[in-house]
């Protein structure tokens, strides 16, 4: 996929992603395709940034907190890139480990209660 462009529908089936996403994405300035006509086509540029984007999803970060990191490569190298990065994962790390957390705890007081249910109707 070095030197290939992927076409709208393709990119698509390529990220599993919705033809809505796609368009949003490109509305906010997340990706840039080349258009010929009414046709997209993903350079291997965007589909690197379309791998970053879901990364960045799946981590937790905003789309916003994604299109400014992005954004940053091109105005501010990469040093200052990285230390945004290291601030935002930083931040997220303390988000899921408190959303982990609270689900263990969720869980436990799931599985009590339901260990307790069994009890009583024995």
């Amino acid at each position: 996929m070095a030197d290939k462009r992927l076409s709208f529908k393709e990119m698509c089936s390529t990220f599993d992603v919705t033809p809505r996403t796609l368009r949003y994405y490109e509305y906010i300035e997340l990706l840039e395709p080349e258009k010929q006509g009414r046709s997209r086509f993903y350079t291997p540029r965007e589909i690197a940034r379309m791998k970053l984007i879901l990364r960045g999803r799946r981590f937790g970060f905003s789309l916003e907190e994604i299109r400014q990191w992005l954004q940053m490569r091109g105005s501010e190298g990469t040093k200052a890139q990285m230390q945004i990065w290291i601030e935002y994962a930083d931040r997220q790390l303390i988000e899921l480990r408190k959303q982990r957390d609270d689900l263990s705890r969720t869980i436990e007081d799931l599985q009590k209660l339901r260990d307790d249910t069994v009890e009583s109707s024995d």
